[in-house]
């Protein structure tokens, strides 16, 4: 008895699309070996992922970290500006892993959509290629997952996972943080990929009033710049510095991320205007009319990433960061927390 319907369905009539998957895989792999690094074992394409810690640790702990984009993706639909948000995939989680003195080995991420657009995806693994890159962490492995029915037509998700390592020795606690520290502040490059409600809510109350240009940059470009990657100076200020802490400007801004890094009994003294708003965060502050203690646990505003160490290694640190490309500025001090706030800005 021949069970066949007269009208077959295949999977691509039910909305997914092997062959454009399969042409996706074949745009990724040179991107993906371009990032190829000491531990790479294998290539994408199996089930798994091999990496082998390099033998020049004598303890190593392995550190790791997850996250996405947020809704700054909202932003890559409307716009259709799809090449940078893979960069700020990588960073959000490679920046949140270098906090802990570790140096990024390898990166795996996930791509879901209702329907794939090979384009829009390869324009998005190449932004995560890219922030692989520039972390010299290996991209090794990933999954795009095509959900008809699951996304709007022309949206996507992000996720990114990332693994290092630091010598058991080496590993920051902040525990050594004390009175009298300096704190030092590395420029962020933009709004990064925190707070984006609150910035999308701001393009839709300025209407028509948009600015063409906010520092130096079309005003869409600098919206979207992408997520500032620290690893490689910050690795280097590591091997050359005795840095105490370190802390990742993200969600809640430095009035919420610098308190993850300070033993009890400290808090971190910022002074106000030891580093310039820039006219982006200045007019994100303007047109949603907040206060500077909401700016400042909304948005990085201007400051993605925070080095805590002895005054007396202060200006040298300084030195290498700034050697490395880094803007640095010094922000501030540490001291007894007392009956007050964990973070002051005064």
């Amino acid at each position: 008895m021949n069970s066949t319907s007269p009208n077959p369905l295949s999977y691509k009539d039910a909305g997914v699309d092997i062959d454009a998957g399969d042409a996706l895989v074949d745009r990724i792999k040179p991107l993906a070996k371009k990032t190829l690094r000491e531990g790479v074992l294998a290539g994408i394409g199996g089930f798994g992922a091999l990496f082998e810690v390099p033998k020049r640790y004598k303890e190593p702990v392995l550190v790791s970290g997850t996250d996405g984009v947020g809704t700054k993706l909202k932003l890559a639909f409307e716009w259709n500006m799809h090449d940078t948000v893979g960069i700020d995939l990588v960073a959000m989680s490679v920046n949140d892993v270098l906090v802990q003195g570790a140096e990024p080995l390898f990166f795996l991420d996930y791509f879901a959509c209702g329907k794939l657009d090979v384009d829009t995806a390869a324009a998005v693994v190449g932004g995560i290629a890219n922030g692989c890159e520039q972390s010299g962490c290996a991209l090794i492995g990933g999954e795009t997952a095509e959900m008809p029915g699951m996304y709007p037509a022309g949206e996507y998700d992000l996720a990114g996972f990332a693994v290092g390592a630091v010598e058991k020795s080496r590993i920051l606690t902040g525990r050594d943080v004390k009175p009298g520290d300096v704190v030092l502040g590395l420029a962020s490059a933009g709004v990064h990929s925190n707070g984006f409600s609150l910035v999308r809510k701001v393009i839709e109350r300025a209407g028509d009033q948009l600015p063409a240009t906010l520092d130096g940059q079309a005003f869409r470009a600098a919206v979207m710049a992408p997520t500032r990657l620290y690893v490689k100076p910050v690795l280097a200020a590591l091997a050359t510095h005795p840095i105490k802490a370190l802390a990742h400007i993200t969600g809640g801004g430095l009035l919420e991320n610098i308190p993850r890094v300070l033993p009890e009994g400290t808090a971190a003294h910022l002074k106000k205007g030891s580093w310039p708003q820039s006219e982006l965060f200045a007019w994100l502050q303007k047109v949603a009319g907040i206060d500077d203690l909401e700016m400042n646990r909304t948005f990085n505003n201007g400051i993605g990433m925070v080095v805590v160490i002895d005054a007396a290694e202060a200006a040298a640190c300084a030195a290498t960061l700034r050697g490395a490309g880094e803007t640095v500025h010094e922000i501030g001090v540490i001291a007894e927390r007392g009956a007050g706030v964990a973070v002051v800005v005064a």
